[in-house]
C-alpha cells in the first residue's frame, strides 16, 4: 500500500505531494479532478509529453512559460507555427527546448485538429477510453494499464507523437479519468465525488 504523507493540516495525502513545496497545492486542487476542457486536455498532453524523461517538478515549474510560448495552448495557432515559431521556441530558455519534443507538439496541433473534426471534441475522444472500475489497479502501483495503452495506440494510429502507454497514464491519473490518489488520501473521498457528478463528454 503506497505510503502517506501526514500534510501542514494534518490530513493524510498521498507521499508525493510532499517531495516539492509546490505540488501539495497541485495534488489538492488539480490532480485527478476530471476535466472536460479541450484546451486543458491538449495542454496535459503537451506537458506530459515535454516530461518523458524529466521530473514533473520541472514542467510545473516552467508551466506559465509553456502556455506563453505555445498560444495559451490554442490548438489552431499551434498547427500553423512555421520556421521563425520554431527557431523562436529552441532559443526560449523558459521551456524545454527538446526540438523534437518541440515538433511533436506542432504536429499534435494539427492531429488535434483532425481528431476534433472527427470526433467532436478531444474531451469525447479521450473519456471514451475511462476504464471501467473493475479493470483499474491498486492506486498508484503501476505505470500504464490497458486504458492507457488503448488510447496511446489509437493517437499513435492517427499520427500524434511523444505519447507512449506511461505518457498517457500520467494523463489520465491528472485529468481524472482515474481516481489514482491513494487509499487514506484526504483527496481521494473528493474525487470520487467530483467523478460521480461529472457529467462526461459526448454522453
Amino acid at each position: 500500500m503506497p505510503k502517506l504523507f501526514t500534510g501542514p493540516d494534518g490530513e493524510p495525502r498521498c507521499s508525493w505531494s510532499a517531495a516539492a513545496p509546490e505540488f501539495l497545492d497541485y495534488h489538492d486542487n488539480e490532480w485527478g479532478f476530471p476535466v472536460a476542457d479541450d484546451t486543458r486536455l491538449f495542454e496535459k498532453l503537451c506537458l506530459e509529453s515535454f516530461q518523458s524523461g524529466l521530473s514533473w517538478r520541472t514542467i510545473l515549474a516552467k508551466r506559465e512559460n509553456f502556455r506563453a510560448a505555445f498560444a495559451g495552448f490554442d490548438y489552431a495557432k499551434i498547427a500553423e507555427f512555421g520556421d521563425a515559431d520554431r527557431a523562436r521556441l529552441t532559443e526560449d530558455a523558459g521551456i524545454v527546448r527538446n526540438k523534437a519534443k518541440i515538433e511533436a507538439t506542432i504536429n499534435n496541433a494539427g492531429r488535434m485538429a483532425e481528431l476534433v473534426r472527427a470526433e467532436g471534441s478531444l474531451a469525447a475522444f479521450v473519456w471514451s477510453f475511462e476504464p471501467k472500475r473493475e479493470e483499474l489497479a491498486e492506486p498508484q502501483t503501476v505505470s500504464t494499464s490497458a486504458a492507457s495503452r488503448a488510447l496511446s495506440r489509437e493517437l499513435k494510429t492517427r499520427g500524434w507523437k511523444f505519447l507512449g502507454p506511461t505518457t498517457i497514464f500520467a494523463f489520465m491519473q491528472a485529468m481524472g479519468l482515474i481516481n489514482d490518489h491513494a487509499k487514506g488520501c484526504v483527496v481521494r473521498k473528493k474525487i470520487e465525488r467530483a467523478r460521480s457528478e461529472f457529467v462526461r463528454p459526448g454522453r
